[in-house]
């Protein structure tokens, strides 16, 4: 059987334009009808194409991407990810943005020893600062608590027809839900503010 060359494109949202990755492809000679793609976020690989292509490639194919982040955002699951594919699955994988990472280039022992290295420190750096932002991320929210901004939903305002439906709601006139459904709200916020 024939190796193939396939290709696998991302993008984080539909919104996101893909041209820059499928010209890459083209220009590495992968057909167009060899080119999987994904229009979501990278946080897992429950990814249609993705999955497609993980049943498609067969010992001896390439796999081509333009960057290491394009399979996904979560380096621990990258790495488990590039081991499956090029261990068990055997097939090469090739990162347009990275040529220091290109499995199939005479799959000797130094190449793939380089690849493996390259890949852990890669994947280190992108978990740190992953670490590193949500650190700042938090440590932001809390300046902002302190300052007294608030986060979320403003609470909703009880009108005056929220007491009169209360009333009636207390001498049994309405139900919760009938109450509920006239001010706009759900019927759980409605009987928590009865509550209250």
């Amino acid at each position: 059987m024939s190796e193939t060359t396939y290709a696998y494109i991302r993008v984080s949202s539909k919104d996101q334009n893909e041209d820059r990755q499928l010209i890459a492809m083209k220009e590495y000679g992968v057909s167009p009808k060899k080119i999987y793609m994904d229009k979501q976020s990278g946080k897992d690989f429950e990814r249609p194409g993705y999955i497609r292509l993980m049943k498609r490639i067969k010992p001896g194919d390439t796999v081509v991407i333009k960057s290491i982040d394009r399979l996904g955002r979560n380096y621990i699951e990258i790495l488990e990810q590039w081991r499956y594919i090029t261990k068990e699955k055997k097939v090469s994988i090739v990162v347009l943005d990275m040529p220091i990472l290109d499995t199939g280039k005479e799959n000797d022992l130094t190449r793939t020893l380089i690849s493996d290295i390259v890949l852990q420190l890669l994947s280190y750096v992108a978990e740190t600062e992953r670490t590193f932002i949500r650190q700042r991320q938090a440590e932001g929210i809390l300046a902002a608590r302190q300052r007294g901004v608030r986060f979320g939903r403003p609470p909703k305002e009880r009108t005056s027809e929220f007491y009169q439906l209360k009333e009636e709601y207390q001498n049994g006139r309405i139900s919760a839900r009938k109450a509920a459904k006239k001010l706009g709200i759900t019927h759980t916020t409605f009987t928590k503010w009865v509550r209250e």
